[in-house]
């Protein structure tokens, strides 16, 4: 699947992850609001930091002879969850099971499966499901085994399970389908999506994520009469659109130069956006640029200023590229510094908005200069900080530029992923300008990363044969790589052996 379809996915992606959420919630809603008094909640909601322990905060209310509800823990437990405090929750769930009188359902057990699974694995995760009592293997801890499997990519093991479920008549609405629908989504099997639909249809009734879903595929390959169909439908099954299905119809109206429709929608997309959809307005701000519309970037930013104290890291990114994209540079600038004084997260993701830029206006110098200031500021440059780097000076043949940030760009990772187009490009340039050096240089980079093969050493003796120089001992230095020679090799270790040496330095590295 491609990075738009991705794009698209991860967008959907969300509102699935939240259907999750529907499942425990027997016990009350809400976040828990308490004004100023103390609270357990408040208490266990105000742990910060994952080494400190739930249970030693529950304990100690106890301790101080309050009672402690079923209830307000598991509001607790969907709070920590929305935060990303997996640790705290499933610690509070760890404990809820072992209460003699607290009565847990089905739901319960569901919401910690998935936990387990995202603090100690798959196989914990399975093994805890097989654990369970017979009566709590039900269709709720059954999907969330299933939602495991489709983060983990499972296919086989996630279409295994949903066939067990549909033997013990489990699948009664559209929250297991939809899991399968993402995962088809997410690995690209694209052609499984429809006959999933229709299975869905003959058990139960489709809900807004599964249109969103299937828009998404539509998005995916750009099929805008297939996603007009699917919008059509709604009305139909008496469904209303949220703001992903307008943000999705709105890209495929863009994508396909219809402006007045993009507009159209992405003007029903505002009216849905709110404090509790607060994500809509970034993705509504990256729609305004992409249509070219500075004055709706900045009156959106300008709202989402007006509703909250404080923005966050995805608003500003939103924000400093949408700027950039409608050409108004200087500002995106303010807004980064903006961003630098108030958030202390060192996202290098914004910090690479305005780095890219630079790079794009050719403006390297001031490109290193920024280089200086995010360090400085706190921002640990990633892998694309140093890419980028690398093709900008590409750009400008400094080769000697180009192999310090690409070897920084190898070691900012554990495992390097070797990216044939880089590299190929850095070749072809130390091949132009005959740069041996360089060329040695880059070989010992790239086998101190694992990444060595004939093409490169094909490349480097090309590179000798520009600059009339003859390698020395390349055969052997191949064979001690375990590299083939090919046709090509021992042609050009023929012609290049009767040039003039080159300085042994510059192999011996």
């Amino acid at each position: 699947m491609g990075s738009e379809a991705k794009s698209y996915w991860n967008q959907i992606n969300e509102e699935v992850v939240k259907q999750l959420e529907i499942e425990n919630q027997g016990g009350g809603g809400g976040a828990t609001r308490t004004g100023g008094r103390d609270t357990l909640g408040r208490r266990l909601l105000s742990l910060i930091y994952p080494k400190r322990s739930a249970v030693v905060i529950i304990r100690k209310w106890t301790e101080e002879g309050k009672t402690v509800q079923k209830y307000e823990l598991n509001r607790v437990v969907r709070e920590l969850r929305k935060a990303k405090r997996y640790k705290h929750a499933l610690e509070i769930c760890e404990w809820m099971t072992i209460q003699p009188d607290f009565r847990l359902l089905p739901g319960d057990y569901a919401v910690h499966l998935d936990l387990v699974a995202k603090i100690r694995g798959l196989a914990s995760a399975e093994k805890f499901f097989e654990d369970l009592p017979q009566e709590m293997r039900g269709k709720e801890t059954c999907t969330s085994l299933l939602h495991t499997y489709g983060q983990n990519k499972l296919v086989a093991k996630a279409e295994a399970l949903m066939n067990k479920m549909s033997e013990c008549g489990f699948l009664t609405y559209p929250l297991p389908y939809n899991h399968m629908l993402s995962l088809y989504i997410s690995t690209g099997q694209l052609d499984k999506v429809p006959p999933m639909v229709r299975e869905l249809k003959k058990n139960t009734s489709p809900d807004i994520v599964t249109f969103n879903l299937c828009l998404s595929v539509c998005a995916s390959q750009n099929n805008l009469e297939g996603a007009e169909k699917y919008f059509n439908k709604l009305k139909k099954y008496k469904i209303d659109a949220d703001w992903v299905t307008y943000s999705t119809l709105t890209n495929l109206y863009i994508k396909n130069s219809q402006f007045d429709e993009a507009r159209s929608t992405l003007k029903q997309m505002e009216k849905l956006a709110s404090r509790k959809a607060r994500v809509a307005y970034s993705s509504i701000i990256t729609l305004h640029a992409n249509m070219d519309g500075k004055d709706g970037v900045y009156r959106v930013w300008k709202k989402i200023k007006s509703l909250f104290l404080k923005m966050n890291d995805a608003e500003y990114t939103s924000m400093i590229a949408s700027l950039l994209k409608v050409g108004e540079f200087d500002e995106a600038e303010n807004i980064y510094t903006e961003w630098e004084s108030v958030s202390n997260t060192g996202d290098t993701r914004i910090s690479n908005l305005l780095l890219a830029a630079y790079i794009n206006k050719h403006q390297i110098e001031k490109a290193e200069r920024f280089l200086e200031r995010m360090i400085e500021r706190g921002v640990t440059p990633s892998y694309t900080t140093w890419e980028l780097l690398t093709w900008g000076f590409l750009k400008i043949k400094k080769m000697d530029k180009v192999l310090d940030y690409f070897q920084k760009a190898i070691k900012s990772v554990e495992i390097w992923k070797p990216d044939d187009r880089i590299v190929g490009e850095i070749l072809e340039n130390l091949e132009k300008l005959g740069d041996v050096n360089g060329a040695e240089n880059l070989l010992v980079i790239l086998r101190n990363s694992g990444h060595v093969t004939t093409t490169i050493y094909n490349s480097l003796l090309r590179t000798y044969k520009k600059a009339g120089k003859m390698p020395l001992i390349v055969a052997e230095r191949m064979r001690k790589d375990k590299i083939p020679l090919n046709k090509e090799t021992e042609e050009l270790i023929k012609s290049t052996s009767k040039l003039c040496v080159a300085d042994a330095s510059s192999v011996l590295s």
